[in-house]
């Protein structure tokens, strides 16, 4: 009898837990078993790997062949461990010798012809045998798996990445014969660009609006007739944003590596979301058999943009309702359970009534006012009590459409936004929209006047206890804008007025 032990890792969320892959030869009638509750991917690795082990001049032993994957109650789904498996074939049947193998951990789909194809979550495993190394990493196993996705894995300092193009180059490189070259190319400083706000004539008031939501983090919700350019000024509040600290740029690159979707390109840059209104509720907040993250975890430190809100489905816009306030999002599946991140920033857009032209100078709407209040009502209170600022986007004028654009750029706005997010960090660690009500009333208290005024626009406007605090927490971004610590009467009724948006 024969046995071979080697590590991979699975995926459970961002969580990437370690999995031993131990291959078992016994005598009895030739078969190939794998244990230890693998998808349907895995099971067909039995076919991959044994046509890939023949392909590259090995012999596969005609024996009794089992391969368990332990922990046995941890679900193991995609082709991430067929290299392990083939390697322990190969060491448990005595064709290569390896003494390293504790050393090493290994991931790789096979091609029929023994090629390594890239997996993946290549840089969430990177991340866990990191982490689990401790802080200087000296005892990290190191790491094997396919040439295409050593970059992103890379991406983890303190790593020793080794790339392999096929089976037999991870066999040479084990039996001491050819070592494998460790991956050590830096990810190049890449020129993040994003639409500029210059770009946006007229519409001083949303531009404005764009300016207070980059600065504190908040949710936005606009509403205009087609055309007003709603849509593109959602496009620029990316640009807007300060850039991304180098945790937030490794958090988003790993939430698109699950999915298998990361680009060295999208590195650094800010995500933008724009699902379409007919997308499900698995499609936006992420599911399936097994959990995968979905646009408002791809959407995680950047925007998430849903145009046509009131298209989508209710329960679809219900389930935003939880990660707007927790910042991530939990997925229980009945097999398993997993937990991505969705700290996004929502920005929104609508029409003012079912053909869009309610308010229009042309005059050209004929909606009954039921028509515009069953329009309105897809939108939930919860929800909207849920968003920071709400505000109208007129049609532009034909004079402003005509002029040649002289607006502010993004780069100049997001110096402001950038040295307003400065102070919120310095003063309190975090965006002002993340503030709890006790940070509210600590960081965020208005003078008299301003308190005066606010009690009497609850009275008026009849507005609810989140909203008043999302009122304050708004006047805060406006007065780290205007650079005073004290938030006045004109900050508070500047949050009111973008708090009012569709009551009007």
């Amino acid at each position: 009898m024969a046995l071979a032990v080697l590590r991979s890792r699975a995926l459970a969320g961002l969580a990437a837990p370690e999995v031993t892959v131990e291959v078992h030869l016994a005598a009895g009638l030739p078969s190939f078993t794998l244990v230890g509750l693998p998808d349907t991917e895995v099971k067909e690795a039995r076919d991959r790997v044994r046509a890939a082990i023949q392909n590259c001049g090995f012999e596969f032993p005609q024996r009794r062949i089992t391969a368990n994957l332990a922990p046995a109650d941890l679900p193991k789904e995609s082709g991430r461990f067929d290299l392990p498996i083939a390697l322990g074939i190969l060491v448990a049947s005595g064709q290569i010798k390896a003494d390293t193998l504790d050393s090493h951990e290994f991931a790789g789909e096979l091609a029929l012809s023994g090629e390594l194809r890239a997996v993946r979550g290549a840089l969430a495993m990177c991340a866990a045998i990191r982490h689990e190394a401790g802080l200087d990493g000296a005892t990290a196993r190191a790491f094997v798996l396919p040439l295409e996705s050593a970059p992103e894995a890379a991406l983890i300092e303190g790593m020793r990445i080794l790339p392999a193009k096929n089976l037999l180059q991870v066999c040479a490189h084990l039996t001491g014969r050819e070592i494998l070259t460790p991956f050590a190319v830096a990810p190049a400083p890449t020129l993040v660009r994003y639409p500029d706000l210059a770009e946006v004539k007229g519409q001083a008031q949303a531009k404005r609006a764009l300016e207070v939501a980059a600065a504190g983090g908040h949710s936005l919700l606009m509403s205009g007739p087609p055309g007003a350019g709603k849509s593109m000024l959602a496009q620029r509040l990316p640009g807007l944003l300060p850039p991304m600290t180098a945790a937030e740029a490794l958090e988003s690159a790993a939430v698109h590596s699950l999915s298998g979707s990361f680009k060295m390109a999208q590195w650094n840059q800010r995500p933008y979301r724009a699902p379409h209104h007919s997308a499900s509720s698995a499609a936006l907040v992420g599911g399936g058999g097994t959990p995968r993250p979905g646009e408002i975890s791809l959407a995680h430190n950047g925007t998430l943009f849903l145009d046509e809100l009131p298209e989508f489905q209710r329960g679809v816009l219900e389930a935003l309702r939880e990660p707007l306030e927790t910042g991530q999002i939990n997925i229980s599946p009945a097999a398993r359970r997993a937990e991505f991140p969705a700290r996004f920033q929502l920005v929104a857009a609508m029409n003012p009534c079912p053909c869009g032209w309610l308010g229009h100078p042309a005059g050209k709407c004929r909606c009954t006012p039921d028509q515009v209040a069953r329009y309105r009502g897809k939108l939930s209170g919860p929800l909207l009590d849920r968003i920071d600022l709400m505000l109208d986007v007129p049609a532009v004028a034909e004079a402003d459409l005509s002029a040649r654009a002289d607006g502010e750029s993004s780069a100049t706005v997001r110096d402001r936004v950038t040295a307003a997010r400065a102070v919120q960090i310095r003063r309190q660690g975090k965006p002002n929209a993340l503030l709890g009500p006790d940070e509210v009333d600590l960081h965020a208290r208005p003078d008299e006047a301003g308190a005066q005024l606010l009690k009497q626009a609850m009275a008026r406007l009849l507005l609810t206890a989140r909203a008043y605090h999302r009122i304050l927490k708004v006047a805060r971004s406006i007065a780290d804008l205007a650079g005073t610590q004290q938030i006045s009467s004109a900050h508070v009724a500047e949050a009111i007025h973008y708090r009012r948006g569709l009551a009007d």
